[in-house]
């Protein structure tokens, strides 16, 4: 399976350039690894049709989800922001949603583990407002679970459900428990 724009799809590529316009390290392994959950979205759809899901707004969106990470501080996969690393969703969906991309800034902001709630920002005292950010529609859901699988600091490797769903159990066994689900559901 490939990526390929379709003439009804928005052009992500050149919301890409606009905020990535250098050929570097950042750009490479952004473009590379939401490919990679891109890909895996596309399988699930071909995989799935009973689950109607948008293929091309899967794509799109998968290809932005992490469109903030520019932002932030994780030099280990070259970002060389200032911001927490927990901003990068909440962050890339004020971007898109500046590009007047509602849907695709719902994505951005919902995908950062299995979702964040409110209540785990206070437990947690995330860096974010208090507001639940947890996948709500299909296509939300399925790139949330499918990007769980890739990681930018090792973007050769490809966890399979287990060792996904054991990558989640330090924000504890309520996003295990949803990710398992999904599986059953996606897999």
């Amino acid at each position: 399976m490939t990526l390929s724009p379709t003439t009804n799809m928005m052009n992500y590529e050149a919301i890409i350039d606009k905020y990535y316009p250098e050929d570097d390290a950042l750009r490479r392994l952004l473009i590379t690894h939401s490919q990679q959950v891109a890909l895996r979205c596309l399988a699930i759809a071909d995989r799935h049709p009973e689950l109607s899901l948008d293929t091309s707004f899967l794509q799109e969106a998968a290809m932005l989800h992490d469109i903030g990470i520019r932002w932030c501080h994780a030099p280990t996969i070259f970002c060389e922001g200032t911001e927490p690393y927990i901003r990068h969703g909440l962050i890339g969906g004020e971007v898109l949603r500046q590009e007047g991309l509602l849907r695709h800034a719902r994505v951005c902001e919902r995908h950062t583990g299995t979702g964040i709630t409110r209540e785990q920002i206070v437990r947690q005292q995330l860096p974010l407002p208090l507001h639940d950010y947890i996948p709500e529609t299909m296509e939300e859901q399925v790139v949330c679970y499918a990007d769980k699988f890739y990681s930018k600091s090792r973007p050769e490797r490809i966890l399979n459900v287990q060792q996904a769903a054991r990558s989640l159990s330090k924000f504890g066994p309520e996003g295990v428990e949803k990710f398992l689900n999904w599986s059953k559901k996606f897999e």
